[in-house]
């Protein structure tokens, strides 16, 4: 460990990784087996020394190690020797993070943090389905409901699709079958335990970014062996974590060393099928963290998978041994060799293809920021173990962990689902009162006329309406008949003899 910089290696001179350079991103490549893993624990070690704290994703379990003090071997010592070093065996120290909860503390982030746009990506859901998902979001805004964990984006996805006709008129069609496909896709990230990444408390950046009292930076561990079997949500929540550390983090310039050092290991997982929406996004980030203090390091089998626009922007460069027996792979070991900057005294492609275990091609920035021209270097043995802990050391130093008890237990307080929820049971209004029957006249309130009909109408009308509600009796039944053939009788002979009056005096005139 140098004063300015982290030592990776040996080759005609020390070649070290310049901390006031470190921010300007980096690059690890090589085949498996030839040596990534170990220098990715030998530049996170290095940077812990020096005070900045490190997050990286622990694909195969390997890198724990770095947790304990190793063990020199012969091989190892030997190597020492021959480049002119004391090995010092030392760890860092570590937190252990796991988003399923079993090897690390839960590590959580709420969906409205997440956005549309990440969780769409997460789903692997087409353009249309992207659409739907960027309403849901739009509408849950619209009403006030928080989208914290898994069951409120379901609850959300419900109300769109209930109110699918209104959403359509102001947001374009809304189709409930797509919604219906989000949700069956929901629910299989669900069956793989994805449902444990969304809900509270969610991650408080500032808990990556620590140091120990030796002035030590924490190196957080993210156990990624059981969620690399899910790619989608592996790439996803790595690229949501540069997201949030790209929005959050205040702008520094180029400060004397990082504020955190990122490391994602199986990068090609973060580019393969992406979207170009995406891929502008991750190009954004890695252009523009750098201003924040914030370095990032790509680890990948071949630097063909890092997009150009991306791979640009990566001035720290450590190249592993690859093997080329394919057209595709040698054109990316041409693509690999020309990203150097040549060096005379050997063949950049020839060089990478005979490099052995432990050996790398490396090229740094300078003081300037200028790349270093390309170096074949002996990679030195790292201080802390090679190789995977125990469950009972993990266990134990998470026992003794800065943030224990911070995020062991989930907090489910009142977002969306429980409103929707109660709105959905809530009691329907109590119809209005039917107003009460008009009292029905009496015998003396009946009408009565001059005429010999109105005491037989009168009788009969208060037997028809004396009775009020249950079955009409016969008289009742007669006296309604009655009165109809009576009225009508009655009305033809007076319209008779007021016709018959009226033609006889047309005819006396």
């Amino acid at each position: 460990m140098a004063d300015n910089g982290v030592l990776i290696g040996n080759s005609d001179h020390f070649e070290f990784l310049r901390l006031d350079r470190a921010n300007r991103h980096g690059l690890v490549a090589g085949a498996t087996g030839t040596g990534k893993t170990v220098t990715l624990q030998i530049l996170a070690q290095g940077f812990s020394d020096a005070g900045v704290p490190v997050f990286a994703a622990d694909v195969k379990g390997d890198l724990s190690g770095i947790s304990m003090a190793g063990t020199p071997n012969e091989k190892m010592l030997t190597r020492a020797k021959a480049m002119n070093l004391e090995l010092q065996p030392s760890s860092a120290p570590a937190v252990f993070w796991d988003l399923f909860g079993t090897d690390g503390h839960p590590i959580r982030a709420t969906v409205s943090e997440m956005g549309p746009l990440l969780i769409s990506r997460m789903l692997d859901l087409n353009e249309v389905q992207e659409g739907v998902m960027a309403v849901v979001f739009r509408a849950a805004d619209e009403e006030g409901l928080l989208l914290l964990d898994m069951k409120d984006l379901q609850a959300a996805l419900n109300y769109v699709s209930q109110h699918a006709a209104d959403l359509s008129a102001r947001y374009g069609n809304v189709a409930p079958a797509t919604v219906a496909t989000i949700q069956r896709k929901l629910l299989v990230l669900e069956d793989q335990g994805g449902d444990k990444l969304f809900g509270e408390p969610a991650l408080n950046l500032p808990d990556l970014m620590r140091c120990d009292a030796a002035g030590r930076g924490y190196v957080s561990l993210l156990a990624a062996n059981k969620l690399i079997s899910n790619p989608q949500l592996y790439a996803t929540f790595l690229l949501w974590l540069m997201s949030e550390l790209f929005e959050q983090m205040p702008e520094v310039g180029d400060p004397e060393k990082p504020r955190l050092v990122f490391f994602f290991d199986e990068a090609h997982l973060l580019f393969r099928d992406a979207p170009k929406a995406l891929l502008e996004k991750v190009e954004q980030v890695v252009r523009l963290i750098r201003s924040k203090g914030i370095g990032i390091y790509f680890i990948t089998q071949n630097p063909a998978d890092i997009p150009e626009t991306v791979l640009g922007q990566l001035g720290n460069r450590v190249e592993h041994a690859l093997r080329a027996y394919t057209p595709a792979e040698q054109r990316g070991l041409r693509a690999a060799a020309d990203s150097f900057r040549p060096n005379p005294a050997f063949d950049t492609a020839e060089a990478i293809q005979g490099l052995g275990v432990g050996e790398a091609l490396v090229s740094v920035l300078d003081e300037k920021g200028a790349p270093t021209v390309v170096a074949k270097t002996m990679v030195r043995p790292p201080n802390s173990r090679i190789g995977p802990i125990s469950p009972a050391e993990r266990a134990q130093i998470m026992a003794t962990s800065p943030v224990k008890g911070l995020y062991d237990q989930a907090v489910d307080r009142e977002s969306a689902f429980e409103r929707l929820n109660v709105r959905t049971q809530a009691p329907a209004p109590a119809p209005a009162p039917a107003p009460a029957p008009a009292a029905p006249p009496s015998q003396a309130e009946a009408p009565q006329t001059d005429s010999g009909l109105g005491g037989l109408a009168g009788t009969a009308a208060a037997v028809v309406f004396g009775r009020q509600g249950g079955r009409q009796s016969m008289a009742e039944a007669f006296a309604k008949q009655l009165i109809r053939t009576v009225a009508s009788t009655a009305g033809r002979e007076i319209m008779r003899g007021m016709l018959g009056g009226m033609s006889g005096r047309s005819r006396r005139r």
